[in-house]
């Protein structure tokens, strides 16, 4: 390789990694803090202006006392449900939209001289919308859904373009620490995003600003930095890509979910690349409820303050940091398949812990915060990677549609279990040790997959390490 193609890769790799850096806050800030600390509390006001109407004392507790996050119902076509289970609820939703667009991209990108642009669209979008979520005020939590779901779509749809380019700028011994690199370069920056943004929260009030406005402030400020740091990547990444077909309009919608079929048709000829896709799914499935439901957790069943539940995603984030670069190192002795292995195990200790944490003690949370960034850098990263080995060459974007599809059609389904436990049984205790189940499946799975089998068989070579 000559020095001036070093160049190039470390460019490319960078603008790569930036794009981490950029989505990072919508998942870190919109996502896992202020969406499910704010969502709720506007669901809640929307239910007790229903009280006043209508005088329905339905979410006032045996002692007159209301307990609005776990008890008001909200309403939705006709739906009634406790406004504390609406953010698992949107997650699930949110997901399932996703599910009937993100084939679309997969299909774009193949047929695009210029994979950058589709990318850029759809970072355009959920920038946008996250932006947007600024004007949720009030009881008016059903626009905040809306904008939520689109900018969901816009963050899915550009992930999938954004994976397939792992391909493109590293070699199969390179992939595993590339990937890992840009997760943990995400978390840093998702990280360092939230830090200036709690610093701003927890000094409210001295700016005259209401808890409100500061959270829809966060939203704001989330949506520019999306926005803002997706430039790097659209000026590094490489711009040539032979398209596999040209089609315009309509016919790349028809062609998007056609793709998806001829797709999982092809599939079919790698049973064991499917395998480790349909493991994956199990625990990636775990790790993003765990992650988007904790600060509910931490504040519906341990009643924790806002900015103890905001701090403790902080340490998170930064320790996730610290998390991918362990990772990578470990991937590089033992290989990521039994990485990924460690990690599973890891996630089931850290829940039985967070099963065992008491009602306002602070240091047990944070404990457990700890143990989630040391496994949450490295895990999905590890995966990403892996996965890349076993796609057959060329296939790429259709293969990472299948991928980002198949998470996101199927990471509705903690979401709902933790909301659903929560509401059958009045606690989301046992809510959170009930996702045990998606990682000793998930570890079971992957154990049982001969991944050396399946890159050899996808026609790859495969790593001197697995």
């Amino acid at each position: 390789m000559t020095l001036a193609e070093t160049r190039d890769s470390k460019r490319e790799r960078w603008g790569w990694y930036f794009y981490d850096w950029a989505n990072s806050p919508f998942y870190s800030s919109v996502t896992t803090v202020f969406g499910a600390l704010y969502m709720s509390t506007v669901a809640a006001a929307d239910a007790k202006q229903n009280i006043t109407l209508n005088g329905d004392r339905a979410c006032l507790n045996a002692s007159g006392v209301d307990d609005k996050l776990n008890h008001c119902d909200v309403a939705l076509f006709g739906l009634h449900f406790p406004a504390g289970s609406l953010w698992g609820y949107l997650l699930s939703v949110a997901t399932v939209v996703q599910v009937l667009v993100l084939p679309i991209a997969g299909a774009v990108a193949d047929r695009s001289r210029n994979k950058r642009k589709i990318l850029g669209g759809f970072a355009a979008l959920g920038a946008a919308a996250s932006a947007l979520m600024f004007f949720m005020a009030g009881s008016d939590w059903q626009l905040g859904a809306a904008l939520f779901i689109l900018a969901n779509i816009g963050y899915g749809g550009s992930l999938v373009v954004y994976y397939s380019f792992l391909v493109d700028i590293a070699t199969p011994d390179e992939r595993d620490d590339v990937s890992a690199k840009g997760w943990a370069f995400g978390y840093l920056g998702g990280g360092l995003a939230l830090a200036l943004q709690l610093a701003f929260y927890l000094s409210r009030e001295s700016l005259g600003v209401d808890t409100g406005l500061a959270v829809r402030i966060c939203f704001l400020t989330s949506g520019i930095w999306w926005a803002l740091f997706t430039i790097p990547t659209l000026r590094r990444l490489p711009r040539v890509h032979v398209p596999t077909a040209t089609a315009r309009g309509v016919s790349v919608l028809r062609s998007g979910f056609r793709e998806l079929r001829q797709t999982l048709g092809e599939a079919k000829a790698y049973p064991l690349t499917l395998a480790f896709l349909g493991s994956y799914l199990l625990f990636a499935d775990g790790i993003n409820t765990v992650v988007t439901v904790s600060a509910q957790y931490g504040k519906d069943e341990l009643r924790f303050t806002d900015e103890v539940l905001i701090i403790t995603v902080l340490v998170i984030q930064f320790l996730a940091y610290a998390g991918g670069v362990l990772h990578g190192l470990l991937a590089r002795r033992l290989g990521a398949k039994r990485t990924i292995l460690v990690s599973l195990v890891l996630w089931v200790v850290v829940l039985g812990g967070a099963y065992f944490v008491q009602p306002q003690q602070p240091l047990q949370f944070f404990a457990v915060a700890v143990g989630i960034g040391l496994v949450l850098g490295g895990t999905n990263a590890l995966a990403r990677s892996l996965f890349s080995q076993m796609i057959p060459a060329g296939k790429d974007a259709q293969y990472y549609s299948l991928y980002v599809v198949g998470e996101k059609g199927t990471s509705w389904l903690g979401p709902l279990v933790f909301a659903g436990v929560g509401q059958a049984t009045g606690s989301f205790r046992l809510a959170i040790v009930a996702l045990v189940a998606f990682f000793v499946l998930g570890f079971v799975f992957v154990a049982l997959v001969p991944v050396r089998r399946a890159i050899a068989a996808a026609g790859n070579r495969p790593p001197e390490v697995l």
